[in-house]
């Protein structure tokens, strides 16, 4: 594909692909406007609000998939301590801790310049990938909000790989 066929390229709004995702799979989802969608996810551990954002502006599909907890506000610190050791294990994607509403959020972004549209296997990579580390990583953040771990030891436990299933 040349510059000029990119150019050429129709501009639509990729949250029909999503949307059409959502359909496919029975999730739950709601159209707030044009430019959002969201989806409610079930996973092992937790239902997840997932967000996709299209922002014209800087062509981005954005994603921001979340999940509260419960423990005591006093507990707020490490967990700021251990989200920055969680995303140096990311390779794509960060996550933040937004402690006035006690959620973890997942956020990636797809990068749609030039009018390309996202192909429906790309926004199921994107979701995948933000699922997946709400999974692998969710225990650790229960771990320190729920019984007061340390960022390290909470880790260390996530991190740790068991063969099957007890």
């Amino acid at each position: 594909m040349t510059l000029i066929d990119i150019a050429k390229v129709q501009r639509g709004n990729p949250l029909e692909v999503v949307e059409h995702m959502a359909t496919t799979h029975l999730w739950s989802f709601e159209r707030a406007c044009e430019d959002e969608l969201t989806i409610v996810v079930q996973g092992k551990w937790a239902d997840y609000q997932v967000l996709f954002t299209w922002m014209y502006d800087i062509e981005a599909l954005h994603l921001a998939c979340s999940f509260e907890f419960q423990g005591p506000e006093r507990n707020n610190a490490e967990i700021e301590h251990l989200i920055p050791m969680v995303n140096s294990q990311m390779w794509v994607g960060h996550f933040e801790f937004w402690s006035t509403e006690r959620l973890v959020i997942f956020r990636h972004s797809l990068v749609l310049s030039g009018g390309v549209h996202p192909s429906r296997r790309q926004c199921e990579v994107v979701l995948s990938a933000a699922l997946d580390a709400c999974e692998r990583y969710h225990s650790a953040f229960q771990f320190v909000a729920r019984n007061g771990a340390g960022a390290r030891e909470a880790l260390e436990a996530a991190m740790f790989e068991t063969a099957g299933e007890a």
